[in-house]
């Protein structure tokens, strides 16, 4: 029987993998999987070496803190891939911890296939990354048609074949009102995946929200949380005291909720294109370390943070960065939007003609599993 090993660093590329492997399973279905993986990947069946959470750490300084930890881990990932003998090492996203782990697979044992899924982020910095990374990646599957001219200048295999995401679902009606308050309109919150995230962002939603409870009434807001900090976001909405908000952690759940919202909040990163995807207007929120901003700042080459407002080189979605990020400023554009019909349709508008150019014929999934499968 073919191996997989799928190699995911967070909550966002255990997502993304999911949504591939979902698909492999249909057209290949005897390929036996191991992986560092989440609750998506588990929902398929496939096992994880260890707790995805293990992994995930935020910022720079937090990596430079947690330096040996992290070799320590990278070195076990490989000793496991290696007693596993895949004929795909299958990683995604996470470049920092995900390609570290597949150089050192690709030195150990040359004849493992390495598929890339979510090329590094070249268009914003270290452009020079594709003459080391195409010395050990065989192929790399990229989400977005910009991304394809980086490539293809230093003649690394690459293939475009949109983002997953973007596919369309046929979900099974949920009635929403059942879990909701009926008559009251629904904005919805993302907080981001991890745990130093939600650290962040809950107190400073949590105040926007009580900005907005004090000029209106009729609104429900909803956290979307992964089952594993469900229970976090709980206890920041448990001593605050509002009695308007849910946390919800389910999937399907969450489909429905995101399709019937009138507006979204959420921290920069994938979740905006499913926010779009479903033609919800948004902003954009994104805070970190000063440290780690400044680094970034000068490291970076683009001047937004929101892959629609890089694609379009210009701001449609609202970002609200750093000092920006905070619960005055949130209140005041979410507002904004509300008495401003006009500026919904504008900004959904916009942002559907940037997802075109990031949609392929085929399901992106579909596309990427293929792929995989002529691989092995």
């Amino acid at each position: 029987m073919k191996k997989i090993f799928i190699l995911t660093g967070e909550a966002s590329g255990d997502k993304l993998a999911s949504e591939v492997i979902s698909k492999l399973k249909k057209i290949n279905p005897e390929i036996d999987y191991l992986s560092v993986g989440g609750e998506n990947l588990k929902k398929l069946g496939i096992n994880s070496i260890y707790d995805l959470k293990e992994i995930t750490y935020l910022g720079f300084t937090k990596v430079i803190l947690n330096i040996f930890k992290i070799k320590k881990k990278i070195d076990e990932t490989v000793k496991a891939i290696n007693e596993f003998r895949p004929d795909i090492l299958f990683t995604v996203d996470s470049p920092d911890f995900t390609l570290r782990v597949a150089e050192k697979v690709k030195k150990d044992n040359p004849n493992i296939k390495t598929i890339h899924y979510v090329a590094p982020q070249v268009w914003v910095w270290r452009e020079g990354r594709v003459k080391k990374i195409k010395k050990f990646i065989d192929h790399i599957l990229l989400l977005f048609n910009f991304e394809k001219p980086y490539f293809d200048k230093e003649n690394m295999s690459n293939q475009f074949v949109g983002h997953p995401l973007l596919d369309k679902k046929i979900e099974n009606a949920i009635d929403i009102n059942e879990i909701l308050e009926k008559n009251k309109s629904i904005i919805s919150i993302f907080t981001g995946s991890r745990k130093s995230e939600i650290a962040v962002l809950a107190p400073i939603l949590i105040n926007f929200i009580k900005l907005m409870n004090d000029k209106y009434s009729d609104f429900t807001f909803v956290f979307h949380s992964t089952k594993e900090y469900s229970d976090l976001i709980q206890s920041y909405l448990k001593n605050s005291d509002l009695d308007n908000c849910k946390v919800i952690s389910d999937d399907k759940i969450k489909y429905h909720i995101l399709n019937k919202s009138i507006f979204a909040v959420t921290k920069s990163g994938t979740v905006s294109l499913e926010i779009c995807n479903a033609k919800i207007p948004s902003i954009i929120l994104y805070k970190m370390g000063l440290i780690n901003f400044l680094i970034v700042k000068m490291l970076v080459n683009t001047k937004f943070a929101n892959i629609i407002n890089i694609a379009a080189k210009k701001e449609i979605i609202p970002e609200l960065l750093q000092s920006d990020c905070n619960p005055k400023k949130i209140f005041e554009h979410v507002s904004n939007y509300l008495e401003n019909p006009e500026k919904i349709v504008e900004q959904v508008k916009n942002t559907q003609l940037i997802l075109n150019e990031f949609k392929t014929n085929n399901s992106p999934s579909q596309l990427a599993a293929e792929y995989l499968n002529k691989f092995i």
